[in-house]
């Protein structure tokens, strides 16, 4: 087991898992303030049968096509999310959740049938469902770590351009700034993070990788900055550990132990988060009843030494 787990190719993935989830925390921030968490759940499932469709044209698994064809999938999913935002009563948490649907019974249609083919049960299509780090060779690493650093490259060049159009887009306008520009970079790193996570997390579990870690930083911090960094630090830190435990089984899918991993990790922090932490509110509480009593206490002495006098 150890010689499995400190492999070239183990090595490979465990620096993949990591900068996806760092990559995956950092656009899962900028999300979780533009309120568009769902969008990423929806868009991760619609990207499937975008690399079934991959599969099926090529004929074998050919990661690039396949990553291109889940870009395409997912990109015409918030598409249609925002036409039937736009041209409709429909909310758009509502379009999320049709489009989602819609598009994953359609992915799960196309597999069925690709698997029915001849070398198609043997492609290892279903492990983009809940994901397989463990079956990703170099040139998968490789086309993974490039593209996750593309992501965090555009978060990091343009951070003052990303506070200003999340939190006062109003004014970021008058300083010229294009939002139209900045919700399609936006759009762009959202589908681009997600599709080259969903073979080693799957499609089912991408939303976690980009929700959880924004949302257990949050419990720290009120920065923005040191959100997006804390949520990298905690985004990394889940893929590499739920990758690492995921190599110690036979066929143990990815996507399910980073997920968990994850939520222990929200769980730490809901419960001793510097900011929010459960523990800190309860002793907060305790400090201001006890500042209460001491005060009542003091003005039920003073009221005693003035009737005395």
């Amino acid at each position: 087991m150890m010689s499995m787990l400190f492999s070239a190719n183990a090595q490979w993935v465990l620096l993949s898992t990591l900068i996806l989830g760092m990559a995956s925390g950092m656009i899962g921030c900028l999300a979780y303030w533009k309120r568009q968490s769902l969008m990423s759940d929806a868009l991760s499932h619609a990207a499937l049968p975008g690399v079934v469709i991959g599969f099926a044209l090529i004929g074998s698994k050919n990661l690039p096509v396949m990553i291109a064809g889940a870009a395409v999938s997912a990109l015409l999913g918030a598409l249609l999310i925002q036409w039937i935002r736009t041209s409709s009563r429909i909310k758009e948490d509502t379009a999320m959740g049709m489009i989602l649907s819609v598009f994953f019974g359609l992915g799960i249609m196309l597999l069925t049938i690709v698997n029915r083919t001849a070398g198609g049960n043997q492609s290892g299509l279903d492990s983009f469902i809940f994901g397989q780090a463990a079956s990703m060779v170099r040139k998968d690493v490789t086309i993974m770590l490039f593209l996750a650093a593309v992501v965090i490259l555009v978060v990091c060049i343009a951070f003052k351009e990303w506070k200003l159009f999340l939190f006062d887009p109003e004014f970021a306008r008058g300083l010229g700034l294009n939002n139209r520009l900045m919700n399609s970079v936006y759009l762009a790193v959202l589908v681009l993070v997600i599709v080259i996570g969903i073979q080693a997390v799957g499609v089912i579990l991408m939303a976690a990788l980009l929700i959880i870690p924004s949302v257990s930083a949050r419990y720290w911090t009120h920065s923005f900055k040191w959100m997006v960094i804390l949520s990298a630090i905690f985004g990394g830190g889940a893929g590499m550990t739920g990758t690492l435990i995921s190599t110690m089984g036979v066929g143990w899918p990815t996507g399910p132990f980073i997920v968990i991993a994850s939520s222990a990790l929200f769980v730490i922090s809901i419960v001793f988060g510097s900011e929010k932490g459960l523990l800190v509110k309860a002793l907060q509480l305790r400090a201001q009843k006890r500042q209460h009593v001491y005060a009542a206490m003091e003005r039920s002495s003073a009221e005693r030494g003035g009737e005395m006098g």
